[in-house]
């Protein structure tokens, strides 16, 4: 009686859904990418009125607690996501050939000269384009039910010093280094390489929908496209996501640290 073979590691390897081989395809369809744009940002905003606000509420503590716990109930589970995307691809967790432009082609030297200024950039037009995004704020966007958590300190004001230093200290980590990274790893890495046939087009689309992603601080669409365009658009030239990394995590990590050194010198 012939034997049923054993099941092989290549045979237990099942056939790619039809939704992961859109994902993982060369090319995303400008109405997929909205939709993977800013999909994650409504998630966000439910997060946090559902989950963030309320438990930090309980607790006594800032509304940027709120917001971290928002970010990371929705972000984290995008990276996990990309990872099951790679163990389709690989048969293991893995991001290779989920991310793209991720082989380092800008030399070393030429990445710190990018990075740099990109830094520089982002912090100045910032805080220079800040009275914009007040007149925003006040004038369009007050009505929102978050609206008094932009701005300024608003994020910790109201709280004893110990409390807030506290709120710092957790979000750090988070909002200052962990959660940037994965947003570019994933609008980046995972989403602006799959736009790419649309050309020159592609990272102006990408800046646009990553700062209309942004739903928790609309008042700042327009200062986030003016300070976050460069870094973004030489990821794509270059096709390297380094730059933007660089920036975005560079400039939310100088200021976290700043604000929590600040607030623990009784500067602020």
């Amino acid at each position: 009686m012939e034997r049923t073979p054993r099941p092989t590691a290549t045979t237990r390897v099942t056939e790619p859904s039809r939704t992961v081989e859109v994902l993982l395809s060369a090319r995303h369809s400008l109405p997929l990418s909205i939709a993977l744009h800013l999909i994650p940002g409504a998630l966000i905003v439910a997060a946090y009125l559902l989950v963030g606000e309320p438990f930090a509420e309980t607790i006594g503590y800032p509304t940027l607690l709120g917001w971290a716990i928002a970010l990371c109930l929705v972000l984290i589970p995008v990276l996990a996501g990309l990872l099951g995307l790679g163990r389709k691809l690989n048969g293991r967790f893995s991001l290779r050939g989920v991310l793209h432009y991720t082989d380092k082609p800008v030399p070393r030297g030429k990445l710190v000269a990018m990075t740099i200024p990109l830094i520089v950039w982002m912090m100045a037009v910032g805080f220079a384009l800040a009275p914009v995004n007040n007149f925003f704020l006040e004038n369009l966007f007050a009505w929102l039910p978050f609206a008094d958590t932009g701005g300024g300190t608003a994020y910790i004001d109201g709280y004893s010093h110990s409390i807030m230093l506290t709120t710092m200290v957790i979000c750090l980590p988070l909002t200052g280094i962990s959660l940037p990274l994965i947003e570019e790893l994933y609008f980046r890495g995972f989403l602006l390489p799959r736009i790419a046939h649309l050309g020159d087009r592609a990272p102006v689309i990408n800046t646009v929908l990553f700062s209309l992603y942004h739903f928790w601080s609309p008042w700042m669409f327009l200062s986030r496209i003016i300070f976050t365009f460069p870094g973004f658009w030489l990821a794509w030239r270059n096709k390297d996501i380094r730059p933007a990394i660089g920036m975005h995590v560079g400039v939310d990590a100088l200021l976290a640290v700043a604000g929590t050194a600040a607030l623990a010198l009784n500067l602020i």
